[in-house]
């Protein structure tokens, strides 16, 4: 595994222990590095279940991309209504949403040939 690779999987652990550790639901890690001209190389997907937790969600994952992968968010939308936040570091976007736009959206399954993986609920 190179140094670019590794710093990738750092970050999405990083990214993962953040929704964990405000009780996420339904974390899955979309592998998107075998499919060419994606916008990035991951998807990290999580269910928040109120506007509330969502934003404590942005702010751990936040937290938890600095301390552990030494990353900031290039960009972060959706904050204001907090039923759909993105956060953008570039080669990984996550995207925390509320169950009802999660299930509208089903954005793990607009590629059919990416890889998924399910991250289990630690409670």
């Amino acid at each position: 595994m190179d140094k670019l690779e590794k710093e990738k999987n750092n970050l999405v652990d990083a990214i993962v222990l953040g929704l964990q550790e405000k009780k996420g639901k339904n974390i899955v890690v979309v592998d998107l590095t075998e499919i060419p001209d994606t916008i990035c190389g991951y998807f990290v997907i999580a269910t928040g279940g109120s506007p509330s937790q969502i934003q404590a969600l942005a702010r751990s994952v936040g937290d938890k991309a600095l301390e552990l992968a030494h990353q900031k968010p290039l960009a972060v939308d959706g904050l204001h209504y907090s039923q759909w936040v993105a956060m953008d570091y570039a080669d990984v976007i996550v995207h925390i949403l509320l169950p009802e736009e999660r299930a509208f959206y089903d954005i793990e399954h607009l590629w059919a040939d990416a890889e998924l993986t399910r991250v289990p609920d630690l409670d």
